[in-house]
């Protein structure tokens, strides 16, 4: 007995002591790096770096929702009509999710956009209408933290009348550093 006692105890102070530790890890700012893309304005990182020990949260990929119910579904009019405005819906439903989440789009340190061809483009991905709605959520005065990024034309998705879907991933508790 007696020399179990200083095993249990000797095994609550050092559950304690990581504990402790990984609660420090964890709770306070991390500095997330993101780096510039060299001589360039193009609203995205050239790389970004999180360190060990940040929270990063993954959201699925989130396709449009439906804008106007007098609308068929196959019909991409049901849901904003072209690329700009889908990934405008997108976005703000990117945004109101991260919110309920106490997050915020500032947090996104990395997103995939995966673009189908758009009939009206001639059967290629409509990559100008997708910058213009990206460029209102990112790279502005009130949301200067841009994600590294990866845009893809893709062959289909679900609905013959999406043309976007975005997933991204962010950082809880990052503290932005720009190099």
């Amino acid at each position: 007995m007696m020399l179990i006692r200083p095993l249990v105890c000797a095994s609550a102070i050092s559950l304690a002591v990581l504990s402790a530790g990984c609660a420090t890890a964890t709770s306070g700012s991390v500095d997330v790096v993101r780096y510039k893309i060299p001589a360039s304005s193009f609203p995205i990182s050239n790389a970004v770096e999180v360190p060990a020990g940040a929270n990063v949260v993954y959201l699925s990929g989130k396709v449009p929702q439906v804008v106007d119910k007098t609308k068929p579904a196959n019909d991409p009019a049901a849901y904003g009509g072209d690329t700009e405005q889908q990934t405008i819906g997108i976005l703000k439903a990117i945004e109101a999710q991260l919110k309920d989440m106490g997050l915020s789009l500032s947090d996104v340190v990395k997103m995939q956009a995966f673009l189908v061809a758009d009939p009206s483009k001639g059967g290629k991905m409509d990559f100008a209408g997708f910058m213009r709605g990206y460029s209102q959520f990112f790279g502005t005065a009130a949301q200067p933290n841009l994600p590294a990024r990866s845009a893809f034309q893709i062959a289909a998705l679900n609905n013959p009348a999406w043309f976007v879907e975005i997933e991204v991933m962010a950082v809880r508790g990052g503290r932005t550093i720009v190099k």
